[in-house]
């Protein structure tokens, strides 16, 4: 899933984005208002997380927030701002916001937030996945396969999450690309080639299929359960 950051505090900024790359997450960061409801209007993201005092907009986070809400009504957002009072609180749910959270916050709260939210939001896919007789828990961010616990990358299972959620159909290199990585990826062509043959190597033991079909020129596919 890919989440977008709009915070101004560079110090901040990463380390909320090293947080959420960690827990697999694909992050974009943006410091500005214009700039944020830019990369917001390209698409792609499931959640924003939103700093109210940001500058570009004379209402800061509160204009991107309005912006989003007038785009969708679908994805989340979860402000982070010092601005603690019940007024400040009460003006950022009405401007459209989920959920709110004061600075300074502990980092397993923040990521406690974001999985809630996603859970919530109307575009949540079904909690645990199944195909082809794997099973992947995105809330535990495990994976099983007729028993056997798979150790996945962060990166591994994000590439792995999307292909199942959308299992049966062919998704491209780029498609993978836009959901596991950021918008500022800009490393080598065969990145996706790369990660899905890690996935057959930890996907595949002895005796057993491999799930994961290539379509040359098309991308790659893992059958849906009948």
């Amino acid at each position: 899933m890919k989440i977008l950051v709009v915070e101004d505090d560079p110090r901040i900024a990463a380390v909320i984005r090293r947080t959420l790359g960690e827990a697999g997450y694909a992050v974009d960061v943006e410091n500005s208002a214009p700039s944020a409801m830019m990369t917001f209007d390209e698409g792609g993201h499931d959640l924003v997380l939103l700093d109210l005092m940001i500058p570009g907009a004379p209402g800061g986070g509160m204009d991107v927030c309005r912006h989003v809400r007038a785009t969708t009504e679908d994805i989340p957002v979860l402000m982070l701002t010092a601005l603690g009072t019940k007024r400040n609180i009460v003006a950022g749910l009405d401007a459209g916001a989920d959920d709110y959270l004061v600075k300074p916050f502990h980092l397993v709260e923040l990521l406690a937030r974001v999985r809630a939210l996603l859970r919530r939001s109307p575009r949540a896919q079904p909690s645990v996945l199944h195909a082809c007789g794997i099973t992947l828990d995105p809330a535990t961010r495990t994976a099983t396969r007729a028993g056997r616990l798979i150790d996945l990358s962060a990166k591994e299972f994000s590439v792995l999450e999307y292909l199942m959620r959308n299992a049966g159909a062919i998704i491209s290199s780029s498609e993978l690309i836009d959901h596991a990585w950021d918008s500022n990826y800009d490393g080598f062509s065969n990145v996706v080639q790369t990660y899905i043959r890690y996935l057959r190597k930890k996907l595949t033991g002895p005796g057993e299929d491999d799930v994961i079909r290539t379509h040359r020129g098309s991308g790659y596919s893992i059958a849906a359960d009948q």
